[in-house]
């Protein structure tokens, strides 16, 4: 990219291999940095004062889209990178194409690597955390100003007032239920249009539906740990991306992982979920496998709100089915899918009309 205000990462490379050579020390950050606001500012000169230093690497423009959805970034990479190097803080801009930062971590090697006070060194993506401590790269975490932030920035200058809701949709398989609530949107009967669907599994079928209606799919790392438990940087990158897209409700369509905070304060009585059976009846994982070998006359599908427990959350509506004779996992589960196909959406909506604001 030629532009006099972006250096290459091998240039920059280079130049920490000088600095070293004189005892001194660069230092890297990166983001979007979309529109400047003080708080970026007074992190900047932050992050400056760490090192000799401070080179920015900024997301490329199809990263700042893929990330942040239609619409963004509102700059250039080039505009972004003039107005990073007219702040006295900022060395140096560097651009990158990819979602993450690890590749330009790899080639630029700095002494020294900050992120924003929103961050632990628990919550970096995994991929990140493991290539800085493998490379001996020192981790700091610098302070934020409250309130300020490009997301919060655009939400400020935007008229919200007659603004559709925005429903984002987390979901780990085929996306069936996904496509129960996209139907909906289509049809102007959800009270909303579904603005994010997200999945902890790269090539899950609730990808493929969200291409379909055209809504901004994305697949988020769940990290490292097993069983149902996302790492603190996969509920960080949620969390972003959620609050970029401005979500007013979350609806989880067999997301098969458990969530807790950030996102259960940020998003306090927002949060459905979907379980096939009668809680408090079956709990967790193989709930219509349970209803069988119980021997139960009836199961059906619960729609509640998610709490910091498993399946425990205020019950909002349940759907009833009965067990017929000969019944399997798989019939009964159609049945009761054929449930949630109606009573999710509507639920959807009536959730919507009560929010304010």
């Amino acid at each position: 990219m030629a532009n006099r205000y972006i250096s290459s990462q091998e240039e920059m490379a280079a130049l920490r291999e000088k600095l070293s050579e004189r005892g001194k020390k660069l230092v890297l950050t990166n983001g979007a940095f979309d529109i400047l606001h003080v708080g970026h500012v007074r992190y900047l000169k932050e992050a400056a004062a760490l090192g000799d230093c401070l080179v920015v690497a900024i997301n490329g423009d199809d990263s700042v889209r893929e990330l942040k959805g239609p619409g963004r970034p509102v700059n250039t990479a080039e505009e972004r990178a003039e107005m990073l190097c007219a702040l006295e803080a900022v060395d140096h801009v560097v651009v990158f194409d990819d979602r993450r930062a690890s590749g330009v971590i790899e080639v630029i090697h700095p002494h020294i690597y900050t992120k924003g006070g929103d961050y632990t060194p628990d919550s970096l993506i995994d991929e990140e955390k493991q290539l800085l401590d493998r490379l001996g790269i020192e981790i700091r975490i610098l302070s934020l100003v409250p309130g300020k932030s490009t997301s919060a920035t655009l939400s400020n200058l935007a008229d919200n007032s007659d603004r559709s809701k925005r429903v984002a949709i987390l979901g780990s398989g085929k996306g069936s239920n996904a496509r129960a609530i996209l139907e909906a949107a289509k049809e102007g009967i959800l009270g909303g249009e579904v603005a994010l669907v997200l999945s902890d599994v790269a090539n899950s079928g609730i990808l493929d539906v969200a291409k379909e209606y055209d809504v901004p799919a994305l697949a988020i790392d769940p990290g490292t740990k097993r069983g149902g438990y996302l790492t603190d940087g996969a509920l960080k990158e949620i969390l972003d991306r959620l609050e970029a897209a401005n979500i007013d409700l979350v609806a989880l369509a067999g997301f098969m992982r458990i969530v807790r905070e950030p996102l259960l304060s940020a998003y306090t009585g927002r949060i459905l979920n979907l379980h096939p059976s009668l809680l408090p009846k079956y709990p967790g994982l193989h709930a219509c496998e349970k209803a069988i070998e119980a021997g139960d006359a009836e199961s059906g599908c619960t729609i509640h709100l998610v709490d910091a427990g498993v399946d425990t959350g205020k019950v909002l509506r349940q759907e009833t089915v009965p067990i017929l004779p000969g019944d399997t996992t798989d019939t009964l589960q159609t049945r009761i899918q054929e449930k949630e196909h109606i009573a999710y959406p509507e639920v959807i909506r009536e959730r919507l009309e009560n929010q304010t604001g």
